[in-house]
């Protein structure tokens, strides 16, 4: 298993802060996991909902999308993995500021440039959020 920090997964993913929204990655063969803790200051609370901050559900697929990244960009160093579809998104539970989200992604199928991953985001080993996501590769430029 391969762990990476906030400043190794730089090396991984593009997204730099506010957008980055990854604390920890443990990369395995064809699987990861990642986490990120809500600390409730971020950008997306002050209005979403500023009586009752929840996480949004596009903020929710963007953690998920950037975990996929990581594993992704171990996979096929010298590419950039872009989002290009979301398909069967499910949001089961609110996620709220002062909760780490686990997510886990597994890889489970490539066609040509495509990759198609599976995704499921957990607090507190409680499903809140699954979705499979698929991904084009592209060159770095």
């Amino acid at each position: 298993m391969k762990v990476y920090d906030r400043n190794k997964i730089k090396e991984l993913i593009p997204h730099r802060s506010p957008m980055l929204l990854v604390d920890n990655i443990y990369i395995m063969d064809k699987s990861i996991e990642s986490r990120y803790y809500f600390r409730g200051d971020e950008w997306f609370f002050r209005g979403h909902y500023p009586e009752s901050p929840i996480v949004p559900g596009v903020i929710l697929c963007e953690i998920m999308a950037q975990t996929c990244c990581g594993l992704l960009n171990e996979e096929e160093r010298g590419k950039v993995p872009y989002l290009v579809r979301i398909v069967n998104a499910k949001f089961r539970k609110m996620v709220h500021p002062k909760e780490e989200c686990s997510i886990k992604a597994m890889l489970y199928d490539k066609k040509g440039p495509f990759l198609f991953v599976s995704c499921k985001l957990y607090v507190k080993n409680i499903l809140c959020a699954e979705s499979q996501l698929s991904f084009v590769l592209k060159d770095k430029e």
